[in-house]
């Protein structure tokens, strides 16, 4: 179908018109932006289009606007395996990434079919029309949307706000409390004192930034968090850049990084005690002896049992070594109105305190689902290959890996869902389902110990403790499962249109 065809059927498609679209994207991020890449190349024929409830292309890296923010991963992994990352920096910043995700969107001719301003508030699912209602709300007023397939390319955290903890004297702070998610454009922090409340990725990047020009700069953390330093160029990668073509540097460089990757996660579970000892004796060789690391980076965990910060070309340890930043790791009593004091009874004064205190999660953008009028309980629900939901048709979501890089799974998650549709498409089929396994075990979605996953514990979908209703959190495992394991695995079943179909049960214990 020709481009200006398409486009005029999605533009009806979102007015509400008889014919629904083949696919429905939700969220303009890197992983919609992906997806929608994915179904330009591999399904031409499929009408799609993407919603997006904000005004701009990009997600958490047009979102994101405190100083020096960056990605935790290597952009070799973070970006698309399509698309080559040409810029030397393979630890890069917001603007850099943001710029990587408008110009894919700009050369594949994604811009064009995506839909500012709407929100997806409900979608509801019809088997006797093999497509799903999907509600829209939007600056003009609300619409309705039909859908044979829904995508949910939503992310996992809310972008109305973190997670906010409250603390006593709040109010008797005569300085300025500041949220990174909704950084001020007028903050002033050149010469001031400042508090980095948080020991996250957040706040691992916020404080060597900040130490720039502020007076001084106090990360204050609660409890320590494992830091690492890595090169903010990939040496390898520079020299394979030089020699081969783009795509093939790429592709080797990715693949490096991924099985790099991989050796020191399972490294860190196989011999926790040995790598622990390792990145305390990298931390304090950059830390120099001015800053105990068995005190202020020697969490009560062990190595991968929450993220590991990384940290280019180790910035904070820097900053921290220099004097400009120190690192306190205490908890705060309450706001006093030059500062915070601390449980110990230290006080610290500051003219700005910041708030990195974490992300709150939402699941699949806080839609709210029904399948034949019934409402999905995504709490209750069980995943398939770490994808899909169970007894919940035609309907894939991306979620990243906890371990790597987001895109990885992203990657392998679109190129799944347009084999999958190229197969409906092939044999006549209108619906794909994944039926829940009696008797199949459950474990929670994710093993992370990590503040944010705890406190969405109930929100999250689960996972079993077989195939295929596990999330592997391993790229090399999703790979085999999914894009050389077969689609008609049992599990996953296939219906025509108007063919009777069993009940769907999306949701109860997986019991």
């Amino acid at each position: 179908m020709p481009a200006e065809s398409i486009n005029d059927a999605i533009n009806d498609a979102i007015n509400d018109t008889d014919t629904p679209l083949d696919v429905l994207i939700v969220g303009a991020g890197l992983s919609g932006i992906g997806a929608a890449h994915h179904l330009t190349e591999r399904c031409p024929q499929h009408r799609w289009a993407i919603v997006e409830a904000r005004d701009a292309i990009g997600g958490t890296w047009d979102l994101f606007r405190y100083p020096g923010v960056r990605s935790d991963s290597d952009m070799y992994t973070l970006g698309y395996a399509f698309r080559p990352w040409r810029q030397a920096k393979a630890i890069a910043d917001g603007p850099a990434i943001l710029q990587y995700i408008r110009e894919t969107a700009d050369e594949a001719g994604i811009t064009p079919h995506i839909h500012f301003g709407h929100r997806v508030r409900r979608a509801a699912w019809h088997s006797d029309q093999a497509c799903w209602t999907v509600q829209l709300q939007h600056a003009g007023g609300n619409r309705t949307v039909r859908t044979r397939f829904l995508y949910l390319c939503s992310g996992y955290y809310s972008y109305a706000g973190g997670h906010r903890p409250r603390f006593d004297g709040e109010a008797d702070f005569q300085g300025r409390l500041v949220e990174p998610q909704h950084w001020p454009a007028d903050l002033a922090y050149a010469g001031q004192r400042v508090v980095v409340v948080g020991s996250g990725a957040t706040a691992v990047t916020l404080v060597p930034e900040l130490a720039r020009t502020a007076a001084h700069i106090t990360m204050l953390q609660r409890s320590p968090t494992y830091v690492v330093s890595r090169p903010a160029v990939d040496a390898v990668a520079e020299a394979l850049k030089r020699r081969l073509p783009a795509g093939l540097a790429h592709a080797l460089v990715r693949w490096k990084n991924v099985l790099v990757g991989r050796f020191y996660f399972n490294l860190a579970r196989n011999k926790p005690d040995a790598v622990r000892a390792r990145i305390l004796a990298m931390a304090q060789a950059e830390l120099g002896p001015g800053v105990d690391a068995g005190v202020h980076f020697n969490p009560r965990y062990n190595p991968w049992d929450q993220r590991v910060c990384l940290v280019p070309d180790g910035d904070l340890f820097k900053a921290l070594r220099a004097g400009s930043a120190s690192v306190v790791t205490d908890t705060i009593a309450r706001f006093t109105a030059s500062g915070v004091r601390l449980a110990s009874g230290r006080q610290l004064d500051a003219d700005i305190v910041v708030l990195a205190t974490g992300l709150k999660l939402n699941v699949l953008g806080d839609v709210a689902i029904s399948v034949d009028g019934a409402p999905v309980d995504v709490g209750q629900s069980l995943s398939y290959k770490g994808m899909m939901l169970g007894d919940v048709p035609n309907l894939a979501m991306a979620f990243g890996y906890t371990n790597a890089s987001w895109t990885l799974k992203a990657d392998l998650t679109a190129a799944y869902v347009c084999r999958l549709l190229r197969h409906m498409r092939r044999k006549g089929f209108a619906i794909a389902v994944p039926r829940r396994t009696p008797g199949v075990p459950v474990r929670p979605f994710l093993s992370f110990t990590s503040g944010y996953v705890q406190r969405a514990q109930g929100l999250l979908p689960q996972q079993g403790a077989r195939a295929p209703w596990q999330v592997h959190q391993s790229y090399l495992a999703d790979l085999l499962s999914l894009r050389h394991s077969r689609l008609d695995d049992g599990v996953l079943q296939f219906h025509r249109a108007g063919e009777p179909m069993p009940q769907l049960q999306p949701q109860g214990n997986a019991a």
